[in-house]
């Protein structure tokens, strides 16, 4: 039934009077009528207009680009606050432990760098410490350059490197326990077990492990972590990534003076004990925690102790 309502306000079926403002009702929510209303007798201010272009568009738009950079341009680990913090905390924990427990070495071991000079002139020919080039972590995983850059020289896509080493060189710091110029004329090799290159004394520091002393020093100046994989040198690296599969992935982190391959098989003999290695050295790094350092430190007192896997 149609009902019929004048301005006077009365209804035919019900004889009900009923008062409405005819200036006022306009179609659409009842909360905007009165706002349609002063805009139509032209009462609206520049401030609501830009308050109305501002909420309507300026807010809409901004919205959408903020959700399609969140979805597709931010990375997941930024997406993900709770990870990143995470990440902050293992990486001061281990950074802390490296700092304190090197320092903490350094003091225990001082009587050895008084010692064990004597000894190595008194024994054979030749320097106190021995250097050597080694690789460690490597930091260029990929180009940060999303596009090639329209200028007249591209350094981002070239290797800034003369030659790549897959990871930064850096030199370790040992106690000497070969004979000088041990490998003037075989070249790089590995230590074998009774190496006739190794001196008296030296057998006996690589057993109880004392050479790899000063390697703390390479700790303090951030090279090298007490427990990682170990590092090896620039010509077994090149080679034994094409000859080991999951190689490269040992580089991820920092080298260490101990690390779980090391308290799992000793010193690299082959190419199948390196195998073997770089299965505990992935093993390590996925599934790191603080506490498998401190395990893995305390093992290597054991080590130590027992001279398991020296040569």
């Amino acid at each position: 039934m149609e009902k019929m309502i004048n301005n006077s306000g009365s209804d035919s079926t019900t004889n009900t009077s009923v008062a409405i403002n005819s200036a006022e009702f306009q179609y659409g929510s009842a909360v905007g009528a009165r706002r349609t209303a002063e805009w139509s007798n032209n009462k609206v201010t520049f401030g609501d207009s830009v308050l109305f272009y501002f909420g309507e568009y300026i807010t809409g738009i901004f919205f959408v680009f903020a959700v399609f950079c969140f979805t597709f341009i931010v990375p997941a680990a930024i997406a993900k606050p709770g990870k990143i913090i995470s990440n902050m905390i293992d990486k001061l924990s281990k950074k802390a432990l490296d700092v304190m427990g090197a320092l903490l070495g350094l003091i225990l071991a001082s009587p050895l760098f008084l010692i064990v000079p004597i000894l190595i002139k008194l024994d054979s020919r030749g320097p106190i410490f021995y250097t050597q080039d080694r690789v460690g972590v490597n930091r260029r995983k990929r180009n940060r350059r999303a596009f090639r850059a329209d200028v007249a020289r591209n350094n981002r896509s070239e290797d800034r490197r003369s030659q790549d080493l897959f990871g930064k060189p850096f030199k370790v710091i040992k106690f000497r326990t070969m004979v000088n110029d041990a490998e003037v004329k075989s070249g790089p090799i590995w230590a074998t077990k009774n190496d006739v290159r190794i001196t008296r004394l030296g057998r006996f520091m690589r057993k109880t492990r004392i050479d790899e002393v000063p390697q703390l020093i390479n700790v303090l100046m951030g090279d090298m972590s007490l427990v990682g994989p170990r590092p090896e040198r620039p010509f077994f690296v090149r080679d034994l990534s094409e000859k080991v599969p999951g190689y490269k992935i040992r580089l991820r982190v920092k080298p260490g003076i101990t690390g779980l391959a090391q308290v799992n098989n000793g010193y690299d003999s082959s190419l199948e004990s390196v195998m073997d290695k770089v299965k505990n050295d992935i093993t390590y790094i996925r599934t790191w925690t603080i506490f498998s350092d401190l395990k893995i430190l305390m093992k290597t007192v054991l080590v130590v102790i027992t001279g398991k896997g020296a040569c």
